[in-house]
């Protein structure tokens, strides 16, 4: 029922007649196919006239198909069954989880996270598509540079503190830090997870869903989480003074603790955590890393070529990132550009990859923490300690043919 068409940029359904037919067979090839696209959500949006399904594939979106109100009506439905939620519920939103097995791939098992809202005209759709690929959940393979690698490593092997990943929505961060889950052998430790949704299921991980509507979140899943004897503690999410409390506790009492939270640097965290009415000197001792990072678009390596940047002001601009890292001249460094070939359907693009930025903390920082020091000085003292900057590694890759340099900049 669907296909891609020539123009690479755009995704149409074969199916234009005023009835989908079988909606079973529809929902099932809407996911199959976005499956084979690779997209991350599927988008199912009403207007007055009409219905609009779009995908959001490494980033940008593509137009899938349209369709009449009496089709979406039934779409609706199958997807409310399908996530147990309920039909006859349209004036609040809904979330739900979908396991869908693909007949396509395999026989792949897809989580599929759903969220229904309502708008002024109808219920909006959004699907998050989480592929259970335990090849996807590697430190080793999420594109780290060997060095900011290496540091995150000697940090997982501490018996206590906490790790934090660091971010914007749509970031990357649930990847890393499940990446840095499977680090560790489950049957050599007991690991436990609070979590908002449960999105990876991890053979041996004790994990648990947060319901805050009966009063379960996330601080009271950690008091009694650290009753259950773990050595490892990942927390979905550092949201507030009390959860951060809490789990700053449990770092200081013997315990790795995972989390992330929504800051736009890694020094930056530091700034959010103070901000939260925690006290410096609870930070310095507990927090052991920060790992702040962007998602970017990665160059088809089929067509990528390279070449030299000649513009004067763009020179000057990577220059600046990129001299305190690197000896050559910009000037004489080759980057890359992807015109597009039948490999990456004309696009130039070969799915995403992550951008990071490492910060160890340290004794040479303890002073600018306890101090309360500006973001920008304890930036600038991670530098001069290696830390690099997610400017300055995106620039890296692009230097090395993974991304481009217009890339890059978009994160300015």
């Amino acid at each position: 029922m669907f296909q891609k068409t020539k123009d690479s940029t755009i995704f149409l359904a074969m199916q234009t007649k005023s009835d989908i037919g079988d909606i079973v067979d529809y929902t099932n090839q809407l996911f199959d196919f976005a499956l084979e696209t690779n997209v991350s959500d599927i988008h199912i949006e009403p207007s007055k006239h009409f219905i609009t399904i779009r995908f959001r594939q490494s980033g940008d979106f593509l137009f899938v198909d349209k369709l009449t109100h009496d089709e979406y009506t039934k779409l609706l439905s199958r997807i409310k069954i399908l996530a147990n939620m309920r039909i006859d519920e349209k004036h609040k939103p809904q979330d739900g989880k979908i396991s869908f097995v693909s007949e396509k791939a395999d026989g792949e098992l897809v989580d599929i996270r759903v969220s229904i809202i309502p708008i002024v005209d109808g219920e909006k759709i959004v699907m998050r598509i989480l592929r259970q690929n335990a090849d996807m959940l590697s430190l080793d393979k999420l594109d780290f540079l060997d060095v900011n690698l290496n540091k995150i490593k000697i940090s997982l092997a501490s018996k206590y503190g906490m790790i934090l990943v660091a971010g914007p929505t749509g970031s990357g961060k649930s990847t890393t830090l499940f990446s840095m889950l499977r680090y560790f052998d489950p049957l050599a430790y007991n690991i436990a997870t609070l979590e908002d949704p449960v999105e990876y299921n991890i053979p041996h991980i004790n994990q648990t869903q947060v319901k805050p509507q009966i009063g379960f979140d996330f601080a009271s899943g950690l008091r009694s989480l650290v009753r259950q004897d773990p050595d490892i503690i990942m927390v979905w999410e550092i949201r507030d003074k009390e959860t951060a409390m809490l789990a700053i506790e449990a770092a200081l009492t013997g315990h790795l603790v995972l989390s992330t939270i929504h800051t736009n640097s890694a020094a930056g965290t530091i700034q959010r955590l103070i901000n939260m009415n925690i006290e410096p000197f609870l930070i310095s001792s507990a927090l052991k890393m920060v790992i702040s990072q962007r998602l970017v678009k990665k160059i088809c390596p089929h067509c990528s070529t390279p070449y030299k940047i000649v513009d004067p002001a763009i020179q000057s601009t990577v220059s600046g990132y990129l001299s305190h890292v690197i000896e050559d001249d910009v000037a004489n460094i080759d980057f890359y550009k992807a015109p597009g070939c039948e490999k990456c359907d004309m696009s130039g693009i070969s799915g995403r990859m992550g951008v990071h930025e490492v910060l160890v903390i340290n004794e040479e920082l303890d002073s600018l923490i306890l101090g309360k020091a500006p973001v920008h000085e304890i930036e600038e003292k991670a530098c001069e300690l290696g830390m690099i900057t997610v400017m300055q590694d995106g620039l890296i890759k692009a230097a090395t043919g993974k991304t481009t340099i217009e890339e890059i900049m978009k994160l300015i």
